[in-house]
């Protein structure tokens, strides 16, 4: 046993320790509630002691609501149920799984991915597993649902640990969420907040969602790249295991990496099938038929807008084109051999969320409290107030939005509410420092996206740890802090480097979006 322990690298030591740490820390739903508590009694204190702030947007005053105060102890008792009803994730993660439960129950998937990556070298499915990761933004937050466990089955059917594949597509999605090849939500919805904000500076400012194009694009095959490197060559020995351990999960690699001819059929019928709805929700997204506009567009037409019932619905479509080839597949290889087959794989992927559901109660109420008394948003002003005081100009200041948006997103998970709190903030004052709003967006970004694997109230922290604990039951938070940890590393690091080099390049960060001020 010394021996083993003598074997260990210096970074192996570290996050063992890191996990034992972190696993001490009480169940999240114990977690969730006494913050809840703790928030309550802040709210109390703060309010009595006067804390307040000006709002940049529009110079008004935000004060603590004291949630002991009798209107306080009021809405508390009257709002625990719409808290819950109304949780946002909660629903998107719900409609998310019954597409992705008959896509992973049927066989669809893994047959998919065995198909094509099948007898392919580890590190080209790490590859892939970190690059679709990092592009699924474009599905809004279904990637967080979708990727993880087909990860986890894909790497035991090349003999890893299922717990490796969900931790790298859970970095992926997670850690690199802002990087993007195609423009999607996100784009638009942080482009909205720094275009109001920059015309606080100049009223004609207009630009387009795709001022970070470029950089993002960078950033995708940047981050697809040292990922896979970390954990082919850092991360991966950490999880070595054998045959005989992959039984206790009750997987055979090698009976799993057969495609059948029948399989195969399968999945032609699936892709037709897909084609098929791909077909229709194209016709729907441009054919001017609904008052001359297309069906899914918003008033302009166009479908991105975040206003649109295209991006609105986007977990929607997202659950459909899992839905349809995984229903097609799973009849032509005859698992589905009526209805009742289909809605009891549905019905189970449903079940599996249970723990998450019942979690899901006690995250509603911390993360509404905290945002009814204005702690967080007083937070963030706070934190944007006290580097604009430090006096950084140039790189150092990017690199202090970048730590502040990070230290921020671990106690606020939207990233389009702290962007309306934090652009009026840094987006005038870098343009009067001679900054295109373009490269505070961007620097903003990368600061969001770096520490939401490592933040426990991070809305998707309960589903990675609910999938983790299908192989693992002891799995704890300390044990997913841990392995999230050097992947927040590297792409820090990596994200850092590249906004020096665009900076001292003063390259294009993408259509109408530069680093200075022309």
């Amino acid at each position: 046993m010394a021996e083993e322990k003598e074997k260990k690298s210096l970074l192996n030591r570290v996050l063992d320790s890191i996990e034992r740490a972190g696993n001490k820390l009480p169940d999240p739903i114990t977690m969730f509630l006494g913050l809840a508590i703790l928030v309550v009694i802040l709210s109390a204190v703060c309010s009595a002691a006067g804390v307040s702030v000006v709002s940049p947007a529009d110079n008004s005053t935000i004060t603590v609501f004291n949630l002991l105060s009798i209107e306080g102890i009021q809405y508390l008792w009257t709002n625990v149920i719409t808290n819950f009803s109304g949780f946002a994730p909660l629903g998107m993660v719900l409609v998310a799984v019954i597409g992705s439960a008959i896509a992973e129950k049927s066989g669809f998937l893994i047959a998919l991915m065995e198909r094509f990556l099948g007898g392919a070298k580890g590190w080209v499915v790490t590859m892939v597993i970190m690059f679709l990761g990092i592009n699924l933004n474009v599905a809004g937050d279904a990637g967080f649902i979708i990727l993880p466990p087909l990860a986890a089955i894909l790497y035991m059917s090349i003999g890893r640990s299922p717990m490796l594949g969900l931790y790298v597509a859970y970095a992926g999605v997670a850690a690199g969420f802002c990087a993007n090849i195609f423009l999607g939500l996100s784009d638009a919805l942080a482009y909205g907040f720094t275009e109001n904000a920059a015309k606080m500076i100049n009223p004609d400012y207009q630009q387009s969602i795709a001022i970070n194009w470029y950089f993002l694009i960078a950033s995708c095959i940047i981050l697809t790249a040292v990922g896979t490197v970390l954990v082919e060559k850092v991360i991966l020995n950490r999880f070595a295991v054998t045959a005989e351990d992959l039984k206790k999960y009750d997987f055979n690699a090698e009976e799993a990496a057969k495609v059948t001819e029948l399989q195969k059929k399968g999945l032609r019928n699936a892709g037709i099938g897909f084609l098929i709805f791909v077909a229709v929700i194209v016709f729907m997204s441009v054919a001017p038929v609904y008052n001359g506009l297309p069906i899914l567009g918003d008033e302009t037409g166009s479908i991105i807008a975040g206003a649109s019932p295209f991006s609105k619905g986007i977990v929607f479509t997202v659950t459909l084109a899992l839905l349809v080839p995984g229903v097609v597949y799973g009849v032509t290889i005859g698992k589905y051999k009526n209805d009742k087959d289909i809605w009891a794989d549905a019905s189970q992927g449903m079940a599996d969320m249970g723990n998450y559901i019942f979690m899901c109660f006690f995250i509603s109420i911390f993360t509404n409290f905290f945002s009814k008394s204005n702690l967080g948003t007083i937070l963030a002003i706070t934190g944007a107030d006290g580097l604009k005081s430090i006096g950084f100009t140039g790189v150092p200041l990017m690199v202090g939005l970048i730590i502040v948006a990070a230290f921020v997103n671990i106690f606020m998970g939207s990233a389009s509410a702290k962007w309306a709190i934090l652009a009026p903030v840094f987006v005038p004052m870098m343009m009067l420092m001679g900054y295109d709003p373009a490269i505070t967006q961007v620097v903003y970004r990368i600061g969001d996206s770096i520490t939401n694997p490592l933040s426990p109230l991070f809305t998707y922290m309960p589903v990675i740890l609910g999938y983790a604990r299908r192989y693992e039951k002891e799995t704890g938070l300390g044990t997913v802090i841990a392995n999230m940890l050097p992947f927040s590393i590297t792409f820090t690091i990596a994200w850092i480097i590249q906004v020096i080099v665009w900076v001292s390049l003063n390259l294009p960060l993408g259509p109408g979006g530069g680093i200075f001020l022309g």
